[in-house]
């Protein structure tokens, strides 16, 4: 398949767009470096923040970001809570960039290349992703039934996602994967939706 360099895919070819975002993130000052063929490169995304906004620990120490991007999210949380974080996407440039604005930002993390959990042995406490829209409903879902396998017990998933964009079946997803989908915030159409992965299904 041709490719149309999308945020999504790995987008190491493309011309250089460097530039560099500072901005407050949950009271800690953080700075992002972003390029051309990564997802949102002129601004923090307004979903993003909202996730970071009502992101709740609940005693997680390890922290999985799937379609981690330039590492916004992941990166924030791991700082906040003092999380060992492993960040995720397939775009090869956007994971460059995070290993930059890991270091920039102070945060040892783990980052690797993978087509959503296909490169990943490990279980985490909690799973977070602002997933990639444009790559269709099929990806979508699959990032949100194969966070159960995982996750420890206890831990939790939670998603960003414009009730526009599915929120509705996404919630439907994640309720039929972990018997459970707490909408615990919206904002200005984004849902904030969580999945924990309990004792019993």
């Amino acid at each position: 398949m041709a490719k149309t360099n999308m945020y999504y895919e790995d987008n190491r070819d493309l011309k250089h767009d460097i530039k560099e975002i500072k901005i407050n993130l949950l009271g800690m000052d953080m700075t992002f470096s972003t390029d051309a063929g990564v997802f949102s490169k002129s601004a923090i995304d307004y979903g993003s923040r909202v996730l970071l906004e009502h992101f709740i620990p609940t005693q997680a120490k390890t922290l999985l970001d799937v379609g981690s991007g330039y590492g916004t999210l992941g990166l924030t949380l791991a700082k906040k809570y003092g999380l060992t974080p492993t960040l995720i996407d397939v775009n090869g440039r956007a994971l460059e960039l995070t290993a930059i604005n890991a270091e920039k930002n102070q945060v040892k993390a783990e980052i690797m290349q993978s087509n959503i959990y296909e490169n990943i042995p490990n279980v985490y406490d909690a799973i977070i992703s602002n997933p990639p829209i444009r790559a269709g409903k099929e990806v979508v879902h699959e990032i949100l039934s194969g966070a159960y396998e995982h996750l420890n017990r206890n831990g939790h998933l939670t998603i960003v996602i414009q009730k526009k964009q599915g929120a509705p079946s996404a919630q439907k997803k994640m309720q039929d994967t972990f018997g459970n989908a707490e909408i615990i915030a919206k904002d200005k159409g984004y849902y904030i939706i969580r999945s924990i992965k309990e004792e019993t299904k």
